[in-house]
């Protein structure tokens, strides 16, 4: 393969009104650049001649690709796609609706480049062009959560704008709606990160296509992650824990029933024993549907031990990430 020195990736749906433009600025960007550099639109299914125009557009410019999904996936499928396809040595994603500025990448570049290098540099909007209480205000909020529950503490994990290196969009995996996740799954592999300052524009033509519906899928996906990075390869670990909780609580509330029905026997002869029911008590339901569950979880975990090995064994994927070796 003959390998280029930069792969942009951008995903499209329906943005027919915006990449003629996009397509000039990210010309303007690069020009003082010496780099062999290939443009790769990933078209999502459009239905407004978004496609026809990226034909055009390779046409007056061999630089410009295109893959072309056969219906709409969404965007985590575009950019996998994108990735599978590159074939920079740095990849850069960026939005088709002219909201990234492609002026900045020269500065991701430069960034990556700074010190010992990083693997991945973030683009940080930090004057965001969009409404605040459907975009900004779940954002920062999210953004929060995610940084507290996960321990990536970026200040915006949601600018498209990003700078791979191309081992590193060969480690991730991306199905769902995973790509909100990036940077977790980057730092989870034990990549370098930084973040810098980008322009973000007001969006001029065409829809937005994202609202406020998505901060409830970003909660879930986020349990997702959280569940991956630290019981992905041991659940066991997880669900055993809950079942040995429970399975003791509901012992321990089965044995204090038990015991103050044998008790009350003790101290008060056998008419006390037959008197003292336990058998109607919720106490005691919950003490059975404790022991239940408990064994449940275990039994969750057993086979989710088992998924687990099957998927790491069959495929022979690793359960690490090397930097470098020396031989």
């Amino acid at each position: 393969m003959d390998y280029k020195d930069l792969s942009l990736v951008i995903p499209v749906y329906n943005e027919v009104e915006n990449l003629r433009p996009l397509t000039a600025e990210i010309t303007a960007a690069l020009a003082d650049q010496t780099l062999d550099y290939e443009v790769i639109f990933v078209d999502d299914g459009s239905s407004d001649g978004s496609f026809e125009l990226i034909q055009q557009l390779h046409r007056e410019d061999g630089r410009i690709g295109a893959v072309r999904f056969r219906r709409n996936f969404g965007q985590t499928a575009g950019f996998a796609a994108g990735f599978n396809h590159a074939q920079g040595r740095v990849i850069v994603t960026l939005d088709a609706d002219r909201q990234n500025d492609p002026a900045d990448i020269p500065a991701l570049l430069a960034k990556m480049n700074e010190g010992d290098g990083y693997d991945v540099v973030n683009g940080w909007r930090v004057h965001r062009q969009d409404p605040f209480l459907l975009k900004k205000l779940p954002s920062k909020i999210a953004n929060r959560l995610i940084a507290r529950s996960t321990g990536v503490g970026l200040n915006d994990r949601g600018c498209s704008l990003r700078a791979f290196r191309a081992e590193v969009v060969h480690e991730l995996h991306l199905y769902g709606e995973m790509h909100r996740f990036i940077p977790e799954m980057v730092h989870f592999a034990g990549f370098s990160m930084a973040e810098v300052p980008v322009n973000h524009r007001p969006r001029v033509a065409g829809d937005s296509k994202y609202g406020l519906s998505r901060t409830f899928r970003v909660i879930l996906d986020l349990i997702t992650v959280l569940f991956l990075r630290r019981y992905g390869d041991r659940p066991m670990q997880i669900f055993g824990q809950l079942g040995i909780i429970s399975g003791v609580l509901g012992t321990i509330l089965g044995g204090f029933l038990a015991g103050s029905k044998v008790w009350a026997g003790i101290i008060g002869g056998m008419a006390a024993f037959h008197a003292t029911e336990i058998g109607e008590r919720p106490l005691l339901l919950l003490a059975v549907l404790l022991v239940i569950l408990g064994v449940q979880f275990m039994v969750m975990g057993l086979i989710a031990e088992m998924n687990v090995r099957t998927y790491y064994e069959t495929q022979n994927k690793p359960v690490y990430y090397i930097r470098e070796v020396i031989q």
